[in-house]
């Protein structure tokens, strides 16, 4: 499997066909408006003085409540607003009008005086656009430890509120970003059928991203007809195979949320027979959102494939590319575009998995440097060629015959990574 699927790059006349089981085909075509390309939402962003310069605030309003669903992190140190966003997608039964959004403050380990805040950040969301408190929803990034201030946020928010608009999707992903190097946003309409929906996003994160859900936020919109439990089936699903099949450091943070909205306005139902082409739609979304934040990784130049192979489990392949993924050692060699295949054998073989050293396998791009107890050294300069690209490619076989396999994305580790997070504070 290569770093960058078919799809990533498309420009607007691009156009995907994928097949289905049953024959028939959907087509993906590129569109902008990333989070407000689909029919029924609107967004704005604004100023609110939560970082130092810049936009810092963004309002994500459906026109109607739409089907609501979210995936959060997995850290026990859970920031504020993923506590208050869960409330209200339990409460209100999957249905959400609106999301607030800021950088600049993470409002994480901020005790009660954060409870607070970010309850107080619902409510204004709730206020200025007019819904019930449990059909609203709330994210923050930024640096963890500082208190929210609510005074700019609500004044930030009803700002917001009077400038929302269908064409403002790049002022929103540009207000999300913290260390990010540049906005991250895409969409696809998808052509079926029986009828043409569109599936939209934005995505922010640079730093804190391991794939259990890391220092990222993802807001993803449709205009399909879909009911809020299958929903979220589809989210958790491709957030499995996107959102948490990346990493840039290993780091898991407090703030991690992926949203996903469904107007239901393009009237084209989710039904079985359009399940297929949904989530082709939703996984090209959110995949090439991953991506891109790997792309941007705190001091990235490279985009990495890792691809497991050989595995006796699922289970297994996932926590040996994981493992690769984010050793230091490996993601500086391939900085340094140095094939030090040793280093990915050792960390495939210390992994905790199952591992056949005499059957195991290294590649780097199309180059095997290492197969069944054979060295390859010769290959060497070919493998380094490859390592010198934006995009890079590697593959390890476990060796125990086993058909399990998975991809994890990551990025090299340069010192600039360092520099970036010696000084994010000061």
């Amino acid at each position: 499997m290569g770093a960058s699927p078919p799809g990533d790059d498309m420009t607007p006349a691009a156009l995907t066909k994928n097949e289905m089981t049953d024959g028939t085909q959907s087509q993906l075509t590129h569109v902008a408006g990333g989070v407000t390309a689909a029919e029924g939402f609107r967004s704005a962003a604004v100023r609110a003085g939560l970082k130092k310069e810049g936009l810092d605030l963004v309002l994500i309003v459906a026109d109607e409540p739409a089907a609501a669903a979210g995936v959060f992190t997995t850290n026990k140190a859970t920031a504020a607003p993923v506590v208050v966003s869960r409330e209200h997608l339990g409460r209100s039964g999957g249905v959400a009008k609106a999301i607030a959004v800021n950088s600049g403050c993470a409002n994480a380990c901020t005790g009660e005086a954060g409870m607070t805040a970010a309850r107080d950040m619902a409510a204004a969301t709730a206020s200025v656009v007019g819904c019930p408190l449990e059909e609203t929803l709330i994210a923050s990034t930024g640096v963890i430890g500082l208190l929210l201030d609510t005074n700019a946020v609500v004044g930030g928010l009803q700002t917001a509120a009077t400038g929302l608009r269908s064409d403002a999707s790049h002022d929103a992903a540009t207000a999300i970003m913290t260390t990010d190097p540049s906005p991250k946003e895409t969409a696809v309409r998808v052509r079926t059928s029986q009828g043409t929906f569109v599936i939209g996003g934005m995505a922010k994160g640079a730093g804190m991203i391991e794939p259990m859900m890391a220092t990222m936020l993802g807001f993803i919109t449709t205009d399909a007809r879909i009911d809020p439990v299958r929903l979220r089936q589809a989210l958790v699903s491709v957030c499995d195979r996107t959102f948490n099949a990346i990493t840039v450091d290993g780091e898991c943070s407090t703030n991690d949320s992926v949203f996903l909205l469904a107007s239901g306005q393009s009237g084209v139902d989710i039904d079985d027979a359009q399940w297929p082409h949904f989530m082709a739609g939703l996984e090209a979304v959110a995949g090439t959102l991953a991506r891109d934040i790997v792309r941007g990784g705190e001091g990235a130049t490279k985009l990495v494939a890792v691809e497991v192979t050989g595995a006796a489990t699922p289970e297994d392949a996932n926590r040996a590319a994981r493992a690769i993924a984010n050793s230091p050692l490996v993601k500086t060699a391939i900085h340094g575009s140095d094939p030090n295949w040793g280093r990915l054998i050792a960390v495939a073989g210390r992994a905790g998995v199952a591992f056949e050293l005499a059957t195991a396998a290294v590649r780097v791009g199309p180059v095997t440097l290492f197969a069944n107890d054979a060295v390859y050294a010769d290959r060497e300069p070919e493998a380094a060629a490859h390592l010198k690209g934006r995009e890079v490619d590697i593959g390890v076989d476990l060796g125990t015959g086993g058909s399990s396999e998975a991809t994890v994305w990551t990025c090299d580790l340069s010192a600039e990574y360092v520099r970036i997070n010696a000084d994010y504070r000061t």
